[in-house]
């Protein structure tokens, strides 16, 4: 067991490419030699001294530094838990427009603000690309090369700890291993030399679902001005974030880290859910020195040598008789320990708002969010800063189900939470804290005022 042969012919055949094929052997070495991946609670420190970032809002972008600036937007995911095939980002989540939608009208108007051209990528996967390629056919970006295709690695057979097999389904011999596969992705498509050699030094990386996550002009210009290789937003955990992965310094250097609640022994569990022991936890809002980027991973043979994550599935997710594997993954936050000089800025909860539940797309749906001339979705005025908290039942799960509920008036709100069949009126208004139970099994109209 622990030949890595038989992947390497399997990667090949599959056209993967080398700067993916040496992370995963890394990882693979990680696994065959015992190692957990494991971070004990005794082997770090709570994350302290994290500056916060002040007045960022109001600064004015340099055109300059947006010309040697490219924003990566992560476009892998297919939003499954929420009943949708096709790419996340072609979701609608505000006026008709979907993520993509409004992404590109953000570098759009950067563009036309400041004459500079910021560069845009999509970190595509296999899933993902062919919708999302059409979707900018005929709009600002047409013609104009912007994907970078994530990678795919073999899952492993848990027994035997070779390439498994599932000849009823080739395709789910293969898994994507991480948003940590940035970094090789960028290297084996010849992305990061095309982007050097084109003078651009900064990116800005963020899940293409945070609709928080928008190139702000102050953020960078203070990474700039840092000159650091690697800068992560944080902000602060509430209870809803406890399971989050979470800032610490590596008790033997003094390096930052970030910790996954995979890589966490069960018995410091309670520890890594403090809160106030650990209260900052990664928005994967990241920043990198793309020319330090190159220099690093060359000096580690091609590799960045981040934290391998292992994840025990069934080949087919949906089959839990199927063969037992092991999928090797690396998240791209925790390469903040693999630069020297690498930091973290505090964030307004605001740079963090992921849709990740049909409860979140509503809220965004509704007017307590407005969408700005630059495409940035923002919380109405009369907000003050605060969301509404959305709480839908297991009826509402699928992105479908909101047809038949509605979008009510949701401004005023304080808390919405449904259990059970509804229906809301045209004009109807939410307003503070409204909790409803209908076990009846007959959908119910909201009307007017609802308190």
């Amino acid at each position: 067991m622990g030949d890595f042969t038989a992947f390497r012919e399997k990667m090949e055949r599959a056209e993967v490419r080398e700067a993916a094929i040496l992370a995963f052997e890394r990882a693979y070495g990680r696994l065959v030699s015992g190692e957990s991946g494991l971070l004990a609670e005794e082997a770090i420190e709570p994350s302290s001294g994290i500056p916060a970032a002040g007045g960022e809002g109001g600064a004015e972008f340099s055109p300059e530094l947006l010309g040697q600036t490219v924003v990566i937007k992560l476009n892998g995911g297919l939003g499954t838990s929420m009943g949708l095939q096709k790419a996340k980002s072609l979701l609608e989540v505000k006026d008709g427009k979907s993520f993509l939608d409004l992404m590109v009208r953000q570098v759009k108007h950067l563009r036309d603000e400041t004459g500079a051209k910021v560069r845009f990528l999509l970190m595509n996967s296999f899933a993902t690309s062919a919708d999302t390629r059409a979707a900018l056919e005929g709009g600002p970006l047409a013609g104009e090369d912007c994907e970078l295709m994530q990678n795919q690695v073999p899952k492993v057979d848990a027994a035997t700890l070779a390439p498994v097999e599932w000849p009823a389904d080739p395709d789910l011999e293969w898994c994507p291993p991480g948003h940590g596969d940035l970094y090789p992705a960028l290297v084996g498509s010849g992305w990061l030399d095309r982007l050097l050699d084109a003078g651009v030094r900064y990116a800005f990386v963020s899940n293409s679902d945070n609709l928080g996550a928008v190139l702000d002009a102050g953020l960078l210009q203070y990474f700039a001005d840092r000159d650091a290789p690697f800068l992560m937003e944080v902000t602060r955990r509430t209870e809803s974030d406890k399971k989050g992965g979470h800032l610490a310094k590596r008790s033997g250097d003094g390096r930052l880290v970030l910790r996954e609640v995979a890589q966490c022994p069960e018995d410091d569990l309670a520890s890594f859910q403090d809160i106030d022991r650990h209260r900052f936890f990664n928005t994967n809002n990241l920043w990198l020195r793309l020319d330090v980027l190159k220099d690093v991973m060359a000096a580690q043979g091609g590799v960045l040598p981040l934290p391998v994550i292992r994840n025990a599935k069934t080949v087919d997710p949906r089959d839990k008789e199927s063969t037992p594997v092991i999928q090797l993954e690396t998240a791209m936050g925790a390469a903040i320990e693999c630069f020297e000089g690498a930091a973290a800025v505090e964030v307004p909860r605001s740079r963090f708002a992921p849709v990740k539940t049909t409860g979140d797309l509503l809220a965004l749906r509704s007017d307590a969010y407005e969408v700005r001339d630059d495409g940035c979705v923002v919380l109405a005025t009369r907000r003050e800063g605060v969301p509404p908290v959305i709480k839908l039942g297991a009826d509402y799960k699928m992105v479908d189900s909101l047809e038949a509920l509605g979008v009510p008036s949701l401004v005023e709100a304080d808390s919405l939470e449904l259990e059970g069949l509804f229906a809301f009126a045209p004009g109807a208004v939410v307003r503070g804290a409204v909790q409803r139970r209908n076990p009846n099994g007959e959908r119910e109209v909201l009307a007017g005022v609802v308190a």
